[in-house]
């Protein structure tokens, strides 16, 4: 995750030490781990790229096809690598200690630091279809070297990120039925001295390792300081969940990060004011039913009502159109939905409709989704916003805006007192 502002153990009496056999032998489950941790080996930067797919029947004629590109925004089938975010899922918390640096925090004042929080976002943005369950584990698990022997970056070499993740896997095994969980999260001390907190992220294999009778295809490892950044576990949570990157890193690190989308998704940045999940990945998730999206074509009337993405959902309700695409192309479409300040959109600082492109062919990180600036003269709120350029972008009431380069046209004609939005799209 990008980093929009400044950056600036011993277990417990009787715990058991990580990696070391218990008396009598190893346990069964530290056999499974240790016969499956070579495979390791085979750590890939970047996640399962084509996968098995599974068909989606709610595919509309304005979906795009999934591609083999990283974290595709193709949505016409799901790629069954992941986990489908549309029930309950379960995820442990596994805290790792080092010799080198005793804690002062405790497993649950880390553990408070993202849940319920990052529970209550994917309530909110999936209109409380999906539940992220959190177990953390109650006591530390200590890794067998130092913090500093792991190398720990953003960037992290390979061998060094599988010595980690070899060290952790096997650590934890004794305690972890893997098995029951289709989430694992690895909390490292964030006192540690050899600790980066810009080091967080989803780790993928490229094969499965396999443990407790489960595949473990990912697990997130996390670096975060306390208290963390805003939102940072549903940023890289939505990462277990086939959502990409959404920001723009610069080839020397250095500048904007946030020029494609702005504030307007959290998989964008976890400071956005407007984080809520884009339409579009609501709709790839399977959380929009398929009369929540229209798919405009030239020859009906385009007047279109959208509520907010962010809004609940009032019980007993289908919840209305929350999304319209407009495709432009084989692999490109058009995105038009409202956001208004409700729900995860609660800190935004302008509303309206706002309008982005999808690609299915961009990989994660390399502009799968770019928001469209209505207004690419301004800009808003400088001292708030992670890209004060596109605060702005939304089409505002009244307001009539052409996309470049496209024959087609958005015209805000209506806001109701209930807060949703009227539009006239023309193609």
């Amino acid at each position: 995750m990008p980093r929009q502002h400044p950056l600036g153990g011993h277990p417990r009496a009787g715990h058991p030490l990580g990696g070391h056999p218990r008396a009598g032998g190893p346990s069964p489950r530290a056999r499974s781990v240790a016969a499956v941790l070579t495979s390791l080996a085979a750590l890939a930067a970047t996640s399962l790229v084509a996968g098995p797919a599974s068909a989606e029947p709610s595919a509309a004629p304005c979906a795009l096809e999934r591609t083999p590109a990283h974290h595709s925004e193709g949505l016409d089938t799901w790629n069954s690598a992941y986990p489908k975010p549309e029930r309950r899922l379960d995820a442990v918390m596994v805290f790792l200690s080092f010799p080198d640096s005793r804690p002062t925090l405790t497993p649950a004042e880390l553990a408070a630091d993202h849940f319920p929080a990052t529970s209550r976002f994917f309530e909110r943005a999936s209109y409380g279809r999906f539940t992220l369950r959190a177990h953390p584990q109650p006591e530390w698990t200590t890794m067998p070297r130092s913090s500093g022997a792991y190398a720990i970056a953003r960037d992290w070499d390979p061998a060094h990120r599988r010595a980690y993740l070899q060290d952790a896997l096997a650590a934890a095994d004794p305690k972890v039925d893997f098995g029951e969980y289709d989430v694992v999260y690895f909390v490292a001390d964030p006192q540690a001295p050899g600790v980066d907190s810009d080091a967080t992220k989803v780790v993928n294999f490229d094969r499965p390792l396999r443990a407790d009778g489960t595949d473990i295809r990912r697990v997130v490892t996390v670096f975060e300081r306390h208290p963390p950044d805003r939102l940072v576990l549903a940023h890289e949570t939505g990462h277990v969940f086939d959502l990409p990157d959404l920001y723009h890193r610069p080839a020397d690190g250095k500048g904007d990060w946030d020029t494609y989308v702005g504030d307007w998704d959290v998989m964008g940045s976890q400071f956005g004011l407007a984080p809520d999940l884009f339409g579009w990945h609501k709709w790839k998730l399977g959380w929009l039913d398929p009369e929540q999206v229209r798919c405009v074509q030239g020859d009906d009337d385009g007047l279109v009502t959208l509520e907010p993405v962010a809004a609940p959902v009032p019980e007993g309700r289908t919840g209305g159109t929350r999304l319209a695409v407009v495709r432009t192309g084989r692999d490109s479409a058009i995105a038009v939905e409202a956001r208004s300040s409700v729900g995860n959109d609660r800190t935004t600082c302008t509303e309206g409709v706002l309008l982005y492109r999808v690609r299915n062919e961009p990989a994660s990180g390399a502009g799968p989704v770019e928001v469209i600036d209505a207004h690419p003269e301004s800009e808003a709120c400088w001292d708030e916003s992670v890209y004060p350029p596109l605060a702005d972008a939304p089409v505002k009431l009244g307001e009539r805006f052409t996309v470049p380069g496209e024959s087609l046209a958005v015209e805000v004609v209506k806001r109701s007192r209930s807060g949703a939005w009227t539009v006239k799209i023309t193609t």
